[in-house]
């Protein structure tokens, strides 16, 4: 069991740092960008060699540093680094960095071939797209979490996301125990889908938004004002999709401002309104979001959720418990 807030424990608990001996090995990693081009070549760089310290082989695609107005290439060099990722050898795909650009990808991506790849898709932010996507059209898993340039390219890198990302692409990872001040009691079982509100939400009406119920979704965003994170939210409840689920999991929203005129309405005004009018339990404190301790999570996967005073624990490997 690792929990977030301190050393973790039980079976797969030992965190490792950069001065380990003895990195299990974790197969490789092949370093895609499929949205927003990357701003700075040497951080993608600097990510390979700290992901080799954690016992994982790098290759980057040819088109990851390309450059198209905000993107990272054209549509058509995007898509064929998708495409390439899908053939190369290495079993996990993890993107440079999200930002903006899969949404215009969406129609064009060869899902059938992507689940069929058998490859370990890994990101965050934008990347909900694709996660979302390819379970909607395939069912297949995939996993929301860690990315190259913000997790293992910029000045340090957090001891206990590496070593999530790590637990969880070994297998290793049982159960993810974090600390929540104000959990609603749950003790259920379901599908474990989500990640960015905002792109979550503009997926809906689409062939890409999945169809999940009596499912555990969790939730995240950054720089946007609680209002607007009310406005999402309340769109996800009146096209039904809220009260289908068996408990919403919150992450962090960071990094908006407040002003004068909210006159005490924030983030902890959105959770009271989101209690009092969707009747599903809600779980607050999920260490996922745009921060920098993180859990990388499966999207589509069967995962357990229960809490008790003060903790929740998500149940991600359930062949043990």
């Amino acid at each position: 069991m690792t929990s977030p807030h301190g050393p973790a424990h039980g079976q797969h608990g030992h965190l490792c740092s950069d001065a380990c001996a003895h990195v299990p090995a974790a197969g490789g990693i092949y370093l895609v960008s499929p949205s927003s081009a990357v701003r700075d070549p040497a951080a993608v760089e600097l990510a390979c060699r700290r992901l080799a310290r954690e016992g994982f082989k790098t290759a980057v695609d040819r088109a990851a540093l390309a450059v198209h107005q905000r993107f990272a290439g054209t549509e058509k060099q995007r898509l064929a680094g998708l495409a390439r990722a899908a053939r190369q050898k290495h079993p996990i795909v993890m993107v440079t960095r999200g930002g903006y650009g899969l949404s215009r990808l969406l129609p064009a991506i060869d899902w059938r071939a992507m689940a069929d790849s058998g490859k370990r898709f890994v990101g965050m932010s934008d990347f909900t797209a694709f996660n979302l996507a390819l379970l909607a059209q395939t069912g297949a898993p995939s996993y929301s979490g860690a990315t190259a340039v913000a997790d293992f390219g910029g000045d340090e890198v957090d001891d206990l996301t590496a070593a999530l990302f790590g637990e969880l692409m070994r297998g290793e990872l049982e159960i993810l125990s974090f600390e929540t001040a104000d959990a609603d009691p749950v003790d259920c079982r379901g599908t474990l889908w989500g990640g960015n509100l905002a792109t979550l939400v503009s997926l809906l009406g689409t062939p890409y938004m999945p169809r999940v119920r009596g499912g555990i979704l969790f939730l995240e965003d950054v720089a946007e004002h609680p209002y607007r994170v009310e406005r999402m939210l309340a769109q996800l409840w009146q096209a039904g999709v809220l009260e289908r689920q068996k408990a919403i999991v919150l992450g962090h929203f960071t990094n908006y401002r407040l002003a004068p005129h909210d006159a005490g309405y924030d983030m902890p005004a959105v959770l009271q309104w989101l209690r009092r009018t969707v009747k599903v339990p809600v779980v607050t404190g999920l260490p996922y979001g745009h921060i920098a301790t993180k859990a990388t999570l499966p999207v589509g996967q069967k995962v357990g959720l229960a809490t008790e005073p003060g903790m929740a624990h998500l149940v991600i490997d359930e062949h043990h418990h």
